[in-house]
């Protein structure tokens, strides 16, 4: 009974000092969104910790898609408004990223992501998604549309799989994307810090 108490009494304040530095497991999760017009997206909110504010959400943003080579194509630091744009080659090396038992070939995606930045929070909106995909020795592109279609439409079950593999795998990259602009705008790096 003594041991029970001790380690609750521990877990407690483990929590409690976690809590107390802002610290908080996210759920990174993605969820694919459809609308009625066949606009496939990914959309999340994010909150942030209190002492957190506009400009400062602004600025990490613009540092670590800066360092992610992301090509920013609109700011307004008025609305508070950010649009990036990427290409990015995908399951290149599978074992080296962790993929190695990922069933989708090398791949190029190329999409848009905008975040709306407000007190406390963020949302970010990914867009405008591209696969090209290597097809005997050319680059087939489909929308991301086309793939949702194939994925959730399809009376051949080979096909859907295949597109569902494709989904699968961008997720991931998605996944690790958002979770790396958490991490950023919550914690600033210590790279830049004004003192030294």
């Amino acid at each position: 009974m003594k041991t029970l108490i001790i380690c609750s009494a521990l877990t407690f304040f483990t929590f409690t000092a976690f809590a107390a530095n802002n610290f908080s497991v996210a759920d990174t999760t993605i969820k694919l969104q459809a609308d009625t017009n066949n606009n496939v997206y990914y959309q999340r909110t994010v909150k942030v910790a209190d002492n957190i504010i506009i400009p400062q959400i602004y600025e990490r943003i613009l540092q670590l898609m800066a360092a992610k080579n992301f090509t920013q194509n609109y700011n307004d630091d008025r609305e508070w408004k950010l649009i990036f744009t990427t290409t990015q080659d995908l399951n290149i090396n599978r074992v080296y990223v962790g993929d190695d038992t990922d069933g989708v070939d090398p791949y190029t995606v190329q999409f848009a992501i905008t975040f709306d930045i407000k007190n406390g929070r963020y949302r970010y909106t990914i867009n405008n998604v591209l696969f090209f995909i290597p097809n005997n020795g050319f680059n087939k592109r489909e929308t991301f549309s086309e793939i949702y279609r194939k994925a959730t439409n399809t009376g051949s079950k080979r096909i859907a799989r295949n597109a569902n593999t494709l989904i699968a795998s961008f997720e991931r990259y998605l996944s690790v994307l958002t979770d790396d602009i958490r991490q950023s705008v919550e914690r600033k790096a210590d790279m830049y810090s004004s003192k030294f």
